[in-house]
């Protein structure tokens, strides 16, 4: 026997014993919105590696950059699905497409984000209206829609994500701060009114993460360096898979006690 299959060995002996904390997602099903690129990307990567079959939110299915193929050499099932979700009936229709295809969703992942920057005294009401469909209306009526089917199974996780724009001040992005804050405190609200039924609510907030979204924004270098600068404690830019590991965490069996919860993944820029 190889030192690597007796460390797997192991491994799942220990994962097998009663008290132990499970991170296992094994014969879970996952559904993560706008799992294209960046965080979603990195979230459907990292459940799919933790054992679970994933539904992937796209925009345009047949732009999924290899994803699909990817968790599926993983052994595990993927399904693209066309999910815009600011169209709220398609999106209805692609969780129950992934619910037909899998038989049951145990996890969801509210990853579409983003809005627009400006002065608070130049935004148009279109583009208020754009920022909390996106990040408010889309998380909200997804929620409560998959939220169903896991209160009727009387298990599931959600993992909303969030910001640490949504717990300070961030000049030029004042709709995007105050979306963020309404979905960290949307978070207690679920997950009060659904633990009964042993569904758990979390959200995760980063700081700025490499991605394509945020690419522009630290191409300035006076603006990199700031960055830089107010992530206090570990002075670096993150990567979306310091991100992807608090989702799968927040997923698992070692995080049942942990509902209605905020983790900020911010590198100590709130700390300061």
């Amino acid at each position: 026997m190889t030192d690597a299959t007796t460390m797997t060995t192991a491994t799942s002996e220990a994962a097998a014993r009663p008290g132990l904390p499970r991170f296992d997602l094994s014969g879970r099903t996952a559904l993560v919105t706008g799992a294209g690129r960046g965080l979603g990307r990195a979230a459907a990567l990292a459940l799919a590696a933790s054992g679970a079959d994933v539904a992937l939110g796209l925009r345009e299915v047949e732009a999924d950059g290899g994803l699909t193929a990817e968790i599926e050499a993983m052994g595990r099932r993927a399904l693209a699905l066309p999910m815009n979700v600011l169209d709220l009936p398609q999106a209805y229709a692609a969780v129950d497409e992934a619910i037909a295809a899998f038989g049951h969703l145990d996890i969801l992942v509210n990853n579409v984000g983003g809005g627009t920057l400006g002065p608070i005294e130049a935004f148009s009401e279109a583009e208020f209206d754009f920022t909390i469909d996106l990040n408010v209306k889309s998380t909200f009526f997804l929620s409560q829609y998959v939220g169903r089917h896991m209160i009727a199974r009387s298990r599931g996780a959600i993992v909303n994500m969030g910001s640490q724009a949504g717990a300070i001040a961030l000049p030029g992005e004042g709709i995007y701060c105050l979306s963020k804050a309404a979905v960290s405190h949307m978070t207690k609200c679920f997950a009060v009114e659904w633990g009964k039924h042993n569904v758990r609510v979390n959200c995760v907030a980063p700081t700025f993460i490499h991605t394509d979204g945020t690419a522009k924004m630290l191409s300035d270098e006076a603006f990199h360096a700031d960055v830089i600068e107010r992530i206090a404690a570990l002075h670096r830019i993150g990567e979306p898979e310091e991100v992807s590991g608090a989702v799968v965490f927040l997923a698992s069996d070692a995080a049942s006690m942990i509902t209605g919860q905020t983790l900020l993944i911010d590198g100590g820029w709130t700390a300061r």
